[in-house]
């Protein structure tokens, strides 16, 4: 590869340009002849449903993925990209979504791994220095001597952002960067983001489901619609209604309408529930409640407060350390997963690709795993596949999964349709309770959309719904009563009509409800 393409490169000229790039997968066109460009010094948003090719296109300008079609430019010189290791060579750095980070190793470790710098005597002193600088000089805060498991969010982000600073991005393509972070933690990143695009070293693509945030920061914005280009344009042109039609294709609802249900008898009662979390603390501390047919009760909070920990304990994937779990009046603290779903009890885990599906199982396989136990599909331990194909096909459809057969892997659906499958399958056995862990997490607007939709479509069919959300414009719209939670503590219950956002923002930072219930 040619080095110093992007030396002498000033802000407002062309860094990299994509011309015609095309990429197939099987059955499906990911990219269909994109042109693309990222100038110096500019935050360019990358807008798009889950599935229109964002990720593929951002893979192709890091060498992940070679292009069937097109051409790469850097600094006016075409170029082939073998692996990554070109593309860094090139001075393009790219953080994933899902991090790809070592739990066990500290800061600085994790940013000097694998670096050229660091040779066979590893001066370690140097590196620290190096590091700080970059720190200081685009706003970061982390511990360089802490374990990666002892860090939030927000700063394993700054390490991941660091690390491939480090080795020396010119180009930085930051894939979903708040997707899991904190509202001060989204701040703080925003204006490091800022900092390096002020700096003409840094130029920052910028792919993003949340439209407000694009809005404020980006410079242009270029969004895709099943694998094309439907607009490229500055960012002052456009609002978010705009961006959400050109990302669906329709007019899309911002803020859904609560359904009204009348309540019915109280499905879920929880009574003093603690739990521990992997690493062995009380995570959970006696939360109490209970939930009804035909309502929603949203649990809000910052993640690693214990929602997690409460999710995992409902499901039954996770011991009670004390307190008890009763369904329709029957104690199941200590009841099995099967033993709950087949009491009518559906789990929607926050993990779709760790816990929620198995990539390397087609679509009727991953269907099969909530249906297996089901008289319907399956007689004397064998499985009727023919059934369970029929079924897939007629969720699919349903649900609006976007899949070429329901032979095909999972690990080959984009987030949004593989959450709609997930959602899909849980819903279709018509579930008495259904805790939905951040169900729409990492989701495009039009797919957010859906969810909410068929969340309150179970409502009215008289469903009891835990939603756990660190959204708190979703829990403030769908539903009934509010529950913020701190440091594994509930703050208390407000109805819905008592839930200002001030308030729960109030609760969720630990202040406990002086009304509603305790």
């Amino acid at each position: 590869m040619h080095k110093g393409l992007l030396e002498g490169i000033k802000r407002g000229e062309t860094v990299i340009e994509a011309r015609g790039i095309t990429k197939r997968f099987p059955g499906v066109v990911a990219n269909d002849h994109i042109d693309f460009e990222i100038r110096a010094g500019e935050i360019h948003a990358v807008l798009g449903e889950n599935g229109a090719g964002k990720t593929t296109l951002m893979n192709i300008l890091f060498g992940l993925l070679q292009p069937d079609e097109g051409e790469i430019y850097i600094g006016g010189q075409r170029v082939n990209f073998r692996s990554p290791l070109d593309a860094i060579d090139l001075g393009i750095g790219m953080v994933h979504q899902h991090r790809k980070l070592v739990s066990a190793h500290t800061v600085i470790e994790n940013i000097i791994l694998g670096h050229p710098k660091a040779g066979r005597i590893l001066n370690l002193k140097k590196a620290e220095e190096e590091i700080a600088e970059l720190c200081e000089k685009y706003g970061f805060k982390v511990d360089l001597r802490a374990k990666i498991w002892q860090l939030s969010e927000g700063e394993k982000q700054a390490v991941e952002i660091l690390k491939t600073l480090y080795r020396g991005a010119r180009v930085l393509i930051l894939d979903e960067p708040t997707s899991a972070l904190t509202p001060s933690e989204t701040r703080k990143l925003l204006a490091s983001i800022e900092a390096m695009a002020r700096d003409e070293l840094a130029i920052v693509p910028f792919i993003t489901h949340k439209l407000p945030i694009v809005l404020a920061i980006s410079d242009r914005v270029t969004v895709l619609r099943r694998g094309r280009v439907v607009s490229c344009q500055q960012t002052e042109c456009a609002t978010e209604k705009s961006l959400a039609r050109e990302m669906v294709g329709r007019e899309v609802i911002f803020r859904i309408e609560r359904a009204r249900v009348e309540r019915g008898n109280p499905i879920l009662q929880v009574e003093n529930l603690s739990a521990r979390s992997d690493k062995g603390f009380l995570a959970l501390r006696g939360a109490s409640f209970s939930i009804h047919e035909g309502e929603i009760l949203g649990l809000a909070g910052i993640s690693g407060n214990g929602q997690q920990e409460l999710a995992e304990v409902l499901a039954g994937l996770r011991k009670a350390e004390g307190g008890r779990v009763i369904f329709e009046g029957q104690d199941i603290t200590d009841a099995s997963v099967l033993q709950r779903w087949q009491m009518g009890i559906g789990y929607i885990p926050s993990e779709r690709t760790e816990v929620g599906s198995i990539g390397d199982f087609s679509l009727v396989e991953n269907v099969a795993m909530n249906f297996y136990f089901d008289e319907r599909f399956c007689r004397q331990g064998i499985v009727d596949y023919g059934k369970l194909q029929q079924l897939t096909e007629e969720i699919v459809s349903e649900y609006g999964v976007a899949a070429p057969s329901p032979v095909i892997k999972a690990k080959n659906l984009s987030g949004g349709n593989l959450q709609r499958l997930i959602l899909a399958r849980v819903l279709s056995r018509k579930p008495r309770l259904l805790i939905a862990n951040l169900p729409t997490q990492g989701l495009d607007v039009g797919a957010t959309e859906f969810v909410q939709n068929k969340l309150m479509q179970a409502k009215k069919e008289k469903a009891a719904i835990l939603l756990i959300s660190e959204d708190l414009d979703e829990i403030l719209s769908v539903s009934d009563r509010v529950a913020p939670i701190y440091e594994g503590e509930l703050m208390g219950i407000l109805p819905a009509e008592e839930a200002m956002r001030e308030t729960i923002g109030a609760m969720m930072a630990g202040l406990r409800s002086e009304g509603g219930e305790p």
